[in-house]
């Protein structure tokens, strides 16, 4: 099983390009969506997270507001969170590549927003990254609910640059000049992968 690691600045259209996986029968392991099911009621997360920023959950699960607005420019108290977070959603990740070894998939992808940043990479048999220009990246991200550009350039701030993660890259994904180019960008890689194999 060859597993490939999607990752890519906010803003670069990594969730556009993880559907265009789905769309080649390829399964996709979401991070973010693992940390989203981290927040709801009952999940092992919300505890820690209460002891550590009391009052951001209740019995409905976590007050992402509230969290954020904890942790928002506080670089320990985001470090604090992630230690919560990340080991459970690497946990997740590990019984989620079990299930897909056990179904004999050929490829899967992990969709890892800090891919680099964690160490997840070296989990992985090849990355891709997705990549726009700045301009493009900022207009979406701007146009997002609650998003301003002091919360952009601090998101910014705590991920590798771009042109890193290009570089340490096997493979850019571009997706900035419309969804038929990355398409096109993924089934080339695919048919590069299936060559290599």
């Amino acid at each position: 099983m060859i597993i490939i690691g999607l990752t890519g600045s906010i803003g670069m259209g990594k969730s556009t390009a993880a559907a265009m996986f789905r769309r080649q029968r390829i399964a996709v392991f979401d991070a973010d969506a693992a940390v989203h099911r981290l927040q709801a009621a009952g999940s092992a997360a919300l505890a820690p997270i209460e002891r550590l920023f009391p009052g951001t959950t209740s019995a409905s699960g976590l007050d992402r507001q509230k969290l954020g607005s904890a942790v928002f420019g506080n670089l320990h108290a985001l470090r604090a969170l992630e230690a919560i977070l990340h080991p459970l959603v690497k946990a997740a990740q590990s019984r989620w590549l079990q299930q897909q070894r056990r179904l004999r998939a050929k490829y899967v992808v992990l969709d890892v927003p800090l891919l680099f940043e964690t160490g997840s990479w070296k989990n992985c048999d090849v990355v891709a990254v997705v990549s726009a220009p700045l301009p493009v990246q900022r207009a979406r991200v701007l146009r997002r609910h609650g998003m301003t550009p002091a919360k952009f350039a601090a998101i910014l701030a705590q991920q590798l640059p771009n042109t890193e993660k290009c570089a340490r890259a096997d493979f850019v994904l571009p997706t900035g000049l419309g969804k038929q180019v990355t398409y096109a960008a993924i089934r080339h890689m695919i048919i590069q992968l299936d060559c290599a194999s």
